[in-house]
């Protein structure tokens, strides 16, 4: 609610703290402001360091990887990156094309298990 200031608020629900510098303030109010997109972004931060240790097979064939351009698939066959992670940091490499071997390997997993 920007209309409500963190000044107003204390000393209704913290009066014990008395009066906060101007700066703490604003920092709270500025930390409160943006808390949900910090969340989003910590969350999403968290989903790729989980997705860099995921493991690649051996066999894989990334021509049979559907969406991935031919230069990013020779790439891929050169370099034979033991996870997305290496995968990911191969110059050249897209993060779409990091997306597509992701879908691949999901897909891939979905059919092994039915």
């Amino acid at each position: 609610m920007p209309e409500v200031s963190l000044a107003a608020l204390l000393p209704i629900v913290a009066p014990e703290l008395g009066t906060l510098d101007a700066q703490v303030i604003e920092q709270v109010e500025t930390r409160a402001k943006y808390a949900g997109y910090l969340d989003r972004q910590q969350a999403e931060i968290d989903r790729a360091r989980a997705q860099e240790d995921l493991v690649l097979p051996d066999t894989l064939d990334y021509a049979c990887v559907h969406g991935l351009s031919n230069e990013i698939g020779q790439l891929f066959a050169t370099h034979r990156p033991a996870n997305v992670g290496q995968a990911s940091r191969i110059p050249g490499v897209t993060p779409a094309a990091v997306s597509m071997l992701l879908v691949h390997l999901k897909k891939a997993a979905l059919r092994h298990s039915a």
